[in-house]
């Protein structure tokens, strides 16, 4: 069955032409080393809530936006193996450092996840 890798993360709006630059090379990468999709979204109607939000999960500023993404896999093994090539490809070593990063890695969360559903 089919594995995802998710993350949410906040992008300072004057970053993100910088960002989609990276998300586009990182898409390459991953996708030439066996990822079978790559996907990056921007905030549209993503607002505020009482108890839990996109916004408030990653502590937005008012000078930032936040960004949705999900990377599929053939399986939790097949991640495993691209993520290690992804990892050590020379392409994507200035990422690889907080200081490479056009966000706060800080504020960015992420985890994997077992296809339940794929209709």
């Amino acid at each position: 069955m089919a594995y995802v890798d998710g993350f949410v993360l906040p992008l300072p709006k004057a970053k993100i032409e910088q960002y989609k630059e990276m998300a586009k090379l990182s898409a390459t990468v991953w996708r030439e080393h066996g990822a079978l999709e790559y996907r990056e979204c921007i905030a549209d109607d993503v607002k505020p809530g009482k108890l839990t939000s996109f916004p408030q999960s990653v502590n937005l500023q008012d000078d930032e936006t936040v960004v949705f993404a999900w990377i599929v896999y053939e399986s939790r093994a097949k991640r495993d193996e691209v993520n290690d090539k992804v990892m050590k490809d020379p392409r994507l070593a200035h990422m690889m450092s907080p200081d490479g990063l056009p966000f706060d890695g800080k504020r960015m969360f992420w985890g994997g996840f077992e296809m339940m559903i794929d209709r």
